[in-house]
């Protein structure tokens, strides 16, 4: 299948809340695998897949199938880019087509074994380690979904993952992604993981992952949908590295279904500018703040029920 590279270039006072509303724009689309480039003093990506920084432009790339749809699908961004130029973020649009073997494995030369914490290292399946005694190796393939535990919003939510699950504790991780942080809580002892996607690649490409991890299957279910499209139950552990957007929407949804009183849930993808909605949803919702953690322009916080 050939692919549409579509580039958002932009200029904005405050690129973090431009890279936001501008992947918020490709996801609202069906975009999922996108790759962000933001010149900074240290290179950083943006959304979990490395990529080198090769210019001072900023920029967010997606890659839209040459479907029937997809002409409907650029049009949608470029009135999308057309609203944000009114609140001051200026986005030219460009359009490339590709094979889908360019994009699957053009990157991979930049993803690397990289130790998350004194337990994770996240190790990409063409590569090889020497893993320390206790080390939980993640075996990886991000394929075409989000995922490789490089950005600094999934290294912050890796950590208090590994902080706050209990050996024995359900999780649900909502926008599973590459399915990395189900396969870490498998491996620090949950007994049952459960991921939810919208993307129906990100589905498929976590349960590949779980297998290559040779998680049981019987510990694991992954569904393609939205969080109220799940069943009503509860989780001891809940994890959403999404966008703050996102996470101020479905908060209801994630607070039904995280236990009580015990229940935790990790927030993460959210920009410091997004930070006051997050928590006003938090108000809202009886839920409070128990750790909160920043990295650049990032901020990740355990929530849990209100005492």
């Amino acid at each position: 299948m050939e692919y549409r590279k579509i580039t958002a270039a932009f200029e904005a006072e405050q690129p973090a809340l431009a890279e936001e509303l501008i992947c918020d724009m490709f996801f609202s689309a069906g975009i999922k695998g996108v790759v962000c480039h933001l010149p900074l003093d240290e290179p950083d990506d943006g959304f979990d897949t490395p990529a080198p920084v090769d210019s001072q432009e900023n920029r967010i790339e997606g890659y839209l199938p040459e479907t029937l749809d997809a002409d409907a699908v650029l049009a949608q961004l470029l009135r999308r880019a057309k609203d944000l130029d009114r609140a001051g973020i200026h986005v030219a649009i460009r359009v490339e087509t590709v094979a889908d073997q360019d994009w699957a494995h053009a990157w991979k030369k930049h993803f690397h074994v990289m130790r998350i914490t004194d337990r994770i290292v996240v190790k990409p399946a063409w590569e090889s380690v020497d893993p320390e005694p206790g080390d939980l190796v993640i075996h990886l393939d991000p394929g075409m979904a989000f995922g490789t535990g490089t950005h600094p919003s999934t290294c912050m939510c890796l950590k208090q993952i590994q902080d706050v699950l209990i050996p024995g504790h359900t999780f649900l991780d909502v926008g599973c992604g590459s399915g990395i942080l189900m396969i870490a809580a498998a491996g620090l002892g949950a007994s049952q993981v459960t991921g939810v996607d919208t993307d129906p690649t990100a589905v498929e490409v976590a349960k590949e992952n779980l297998e290559k991890n040779r998680i049981d299957p019987d510990r694991y279910r992954v569904f393609a949908g939205t969080l109220d499209q799940m069943d009503s139950e509860t989780f001891d552990l809940i994890a959403a590295n999404i966008i703050a957007q996102t996470i101020v929407a479905i908060m209801g949804d994630i607070r039904q279904r995280l236990a009580a009183p015990h229940g935790r849930a990790v927030l993460s993808g959210i920009i410091r500018e997004r930070q006051p909605d997050v928590e006003a949803a938090l108000a809202r919702h009886q839920l409070m703040v128990l750790n909160l953690d920043t990295e650049e322009e990032w901020v990740t916080m355990t929530v849990a029920h209100q005492c």
